[in-house]
C-alpha cells in the first residue's frame, strides 16, 4: 500500500471521477487483496448499470477475492472488525452500502446506529483499509423525499468514517486532493522494534492496527505476535545524483514509474568488494592461533568481508529470518497433511516451533511473510502475470524494510506445502535438471517413505514442463508458470537485499529457485548469497553448484527451512569474532604483549628446581582428606602412611 503510515483510506470523488482506479492503485502491490462489494446488482433490464459492474469485476487481479454484502448492510461493520493484520480490504463504495441500508427490506432500521457501527469497526480494524465513497456534498439538493434521505445519509456516513479513517483523499477529474493530512504522505518504512522479557508491539511507534517486528530473544512466547505490514519506499535520491538519473542511486534502486517498481532482466545491480574478500582470507595466515585454521569456514570471513567491504568484518549484529507461506497446489503437495504448513506458519508467528526457538537462541527477529497460493503447475500457470510483479516488488519492499531496519544479515527460508516440486520444476526449465533427480524423498509425519506422493509430484512437474514446452522461459515466465508467490517474493527479496547490500543466508529449495531465477534478472545477486547447509535436497544441491555456492557445513540437517541455517549461524558468528578479535603472530610482527601488560613472564632458569625432589628439605607432605565418601582408613593405612612420611 502506498499510503505509508496510515492503516485506513477513505477515497471520496463525484461520479466518473476516477476515485475507484485511484483506490485500487493504493493496494496494487499487495500480494492479496480482499475486495468488498457493497453494491446489490439492480435490475436485470439496467444494461448500463450491468455494464458499469463488469467494467470493475474486469479490472480486479485475479489474486483477489470478492465478499459481497449487499444482502444484509450490517455485515460491513463485521467483515471490518474480524479482519486479520495480514490483509488488505477495498471497500467499494459507501453509495452502493447506503443504497442497501435505505432498501425498504431493510427497514425499519436505525440508520444512525449502523452508520456509528461502521465507523467503530473501522477505528478497530487491524487490516490495512480502503474505503471508497461518492462526494454529493457539491451538488444541488434533491427535489424528491428519498433523494434527500439518500444524501443526508451518505454525508452523515461520509463524515463518520472520514473522522474514523486515518486518512482522507478527495479525486477530482483524476486528480487526488489530500484533506486528511492536508499533504500528500511521505513514504516512511515501518522499523520493527526488538523486545526483551516478553513479546512487546510497539504502540507507539506503530501505525494503528499495525504491529512491529518482534526479537524472540529468550522471551515466552505470546498467543500471537503479529508482524510489519511492507509498505511502498521511495527510494531516496542520492546527494550527486541528477533528478531524472533513476539509475545512479549509491543502492541502486530501481526506476519508478506509475505501477511501481519496475523490475526487468538485466539491472546492474552492485557486486561485493572484490578485494577485501581476498585480503582477509590471508589476513587469517598471519593470524596467532595454534593449529592451523579455520578449515573451510575461512569462506565465511571472506564473504563478510567482501560484503561488508573491509578486510576485518565484523560478526552479523542484527539478523532478520523471513519465513515465506505460500502453498503450491495440485500434485506438487501430494504427500503434505492438509493445513499442516499454515499450522507452521501460526506456529512462528506465536513464537513456537523449532524455527522459533533457534531464532530466540541466535537473538534473531522472526517474520512470516504470506505469498500467495499456485494453482496446479501440471495443468495451469502458477500465477498471473500481474501477480508476478506485485510477488518481485513485494519481495524488494521486504528487503529494503530490513535493510532500513538495520539488518545486517537475511535468512531466507519457506514453510508452503509442495515447496520441493515447485523448486524441481524452476531447476528443469532453468538448468536442464530431470525432475526425479532433483525432486527428494517424500517422508511421512511418521517418519516413513511415500513413494507414490513421490511419483505423483514427479508426474506434475512433467506435465508441468510437458504444458509449457513452447513457452519463453524468461525469469518472469518461469515464475508465472512453474515458480508461483513463494519463489517470486523470495527472488524479489534477493534483488532487493542485492541492491541495498544486505547479504542473505539461503536455507532449502525456495530460496535457491529464487538464486536461479534471479541469475537471469540481476547476475549480481548470487553473489550476496551464503549456503550453510544443503539439508539433503537434491534440488539444493544442484542449484548450489550452478550459482557456484558450495555449502559450508556437511551436517545433514533436516529441520525445515530457516531452521537449518539458524542452526549454523552461531558457528558462523564465533568464525568471524574470533578472525577480527586474534592478533598477528608474533613472528610475523604482531605484538608480543597484545594484552599490553608489563609483567615479566616466569623465569624457570634458576638452579632451583620446579618441583621439590626427594633429597631437598620441603614442608612436610600431608596427604588432603577425600572430597566425598571414600573407603575407611584402618590403624594398619595410618602406620603404613605414617611411615612414609618418615621416610
Amino acid at each position: 500500500m502506498s499510503v505509508d503510515g496510515w492503516n485506513t483510506v477513505l477515497v471520496l470523488g463525484g461520479i466518473r471521477s476516477g476515485k475507484s482506479e485511484f483506490a485500487e492503485s493504493l493496494v496494487a502491490d499487495a500480494p492479496m487483496v480482499r475486495y468488498v462489494a457493497t453494491a446489490p446488482e439492480g435490475d436485470p433490464e439496467d444494461t448500463e448499470w450491468a455494464t458499469r459492474l463488469a467494467t470493475h469485476r474486469a479490472r480486479r487481479p485475479g489474486s483477489w477475492t470478492t465478499e459481497e454484502t449487499a444482502g444484509e448492510p450490517r455485515r460491513l461493520a463485521d467483515v471490518l472488525a474480524s479482519a486479520e493484520p495480514t490483509e488488505t480490504l477495498l471497500v467499494d463504495d459507501l453509495g452502493g452500502w447506503v443504497t442497501v441500508l435505505l432498501d425498504p427490506e431493510h427497514q425499519p432500521a436505525d440508520d444512525v446506529a449502523t452508520i456509528a457501527e461502521l465507523a467503530e469497526a473501522i477505528r478497530g480494524c487491524a487490516a490495512r483499509v480502503v474505503l471508497v465513497s461518492p462526494e454529493v456534498g457539491l451538488s444541488l439538493v434533491p427535489t424528491t423525499p428519498l433523494g434527500r434521505a439518500f444524501t443526508d445519509a451518505l454525508g452523515a456516513a461520509n463524515r463518520a468514517v472520514a473522522d474514523a479513517c486515518d486518512a482522507v483523499v478527495l479525486v477530482v477529474a483524476g486528480q487526488p486532493a489530500w484533506l486528511k493530512p492536508t499533504t500528500a504522505p511521505a513514504s516512511t518504512p515501518s522499523t520493527p522494534v526488538t523486545a526483551t522479557g516478553r513479546h512487546a508491539v510497539a504502540a507507539d511507534q506503530a501505525a494503528p492496527g499495525r504491529s512491529a517486528a518482534v526479537s524472540l530473544g529468550d522471551a515466552e512466547p505470546t498467543p500471537e505476535v503479529q508482524l510489519p505490514e511492507v509498505l511502498t519506499h521511495t527510494p531516496p535520491v542520492a546527494p550527486n545524483q541528477e533528478p531524472g538519473d533513476p539509475w545512479a542511486a549509491p543502492t541502486m534502486a530501481l526506476p519508478m514509474v506509475a505501477t511501481g517498481l519496475v523490475i526487468q532482466p538485466g539491472m546492474e545491480l552492485p557486486m561485493p568488494d572484490e578485494y577485501a574478500g581476498p585480503q582477509a582470507v590471508d589476513r587469517l595466515a598471519t593470524l596467532d592461533v595454534p593449529g592451523a585454521g579455520l578449515g573451510v569456514l575461512d569462506r565465511v570471513v571472506g564473504f563478510a568481508a567482501a560484503t561488508q567491504g573491509t578486510s576485518t568484518p565484523s560478526a552479523w549484529g542484527s539478523v532478520r529470518v523471513l519465513l515465506l507461506n505460500g502453498d503450491h497446489t495440485g500434485g506438487a503437495s501430494a504427500g503434505t497433511v492438509a493445513g499442516e504448513s499454515a499450522r507452521r506458519a501460526a506456529q512462528a508467528r506465536a513464537g513456537r516451533g523449532a524455527l522459533a526457538r533457534l531464532a530466540a537462541e541466535a537473538g534473531a527477529s522472526l517474520q512470516v511473510v504470506d505469498t500467495p497460493a499456485a494453482a496446479p503447475i501440471e495443468t495451469e500457470p502458477a500465477l498471473a502475470g500481474e501477480q508476478v510483479e506485485s510477488a518481485l516488488r513485494y519481495g524488494w519492499r521486504l528487503a529494503e524494510q530490513a535493510a532500513d531496519a538495520g539488518v545486517q544479515l537475511l535468512v531466507l527460508g519457506a514453510c508452503g506445502a509442495g515447496t520441493e516440486a515447485a523448486a524441481a520444476a524452476v531447476l528443469a526449465a532453468t538448468a536442464g535438471a530431470e525432475p526425479p533427480a532433483v525432486l527428494g524423498r517424500v517422508i511421512t509425519d511418521s517418519g516413513e517413505i511415500d513413494d507414490a506422493a513421490w511419483m505423483v509430484r514427479c508426474a506434475a512437474v512433467r506435465d508441468a514442463l510437458h504444458r509449457t514446452r513452447r513457452s519463453p522461459r524468461s525469469a518472469k515466465d518461469v515464475l508465472a508458470e512453474l515458480g508461483g508467490g513463494d519463489v517470486a517474493v523470495a527472488t524479489g527479496v534477493l534483488l532487493g537485499a542485492t541492491a541495498r547490500r544486505v547479504p542473505v543466508l539461503l536455507d532449502g529449495p525456495v530460496g535457491l529457485a529464487a538464486g536461479m531465477i534471479s541469475r537471469d534478472l540481476a547476475g549480481q545477486a548470487r553473489h550476496w548469497c551464503l549456503l550453510a547447509d544443503h539439508g539433503q535436497h537434491p534440488a539444493v544441491r544442484l542449484a548450489a553448484d550452478v550459482l557456484g555456492l558450495e555449502p559450508l557445513l556437511d551436517l545433514r540437517l533436516d529441520l525445515g527451512e530457516g531452521a537449518n541455517a539458524l542452526v549454523a549461524l552461531p558457528m558462523l558468528r564465533s568464525v568471524l569474532a574470533l578472525a577480527a578479535a586474534l592478533p598477528v603472530h608474533p613472528s610475523l610482527g604482531g605484538d608480543a604483549d597484545p594484552d599490553g601488560t608489563d609483567e615479566p613472564a616466569p623465569d624457570y632458569t634458576d638452579d632451583e628446581p620446579a618441583y621439590p625432589g626427594p633429597d631437598d628439605t620441603d614442608p612436610e607432605f600431608v596427604e588432603p582428606e577425600p572430597a566425598g565418601p571414600g573407603p575407611t582408613r584402618t590403624g594398619a593405612d595410618e602406620q603404613a602412611a605414617s611411615g612414609w612420611r618418615a621416610g
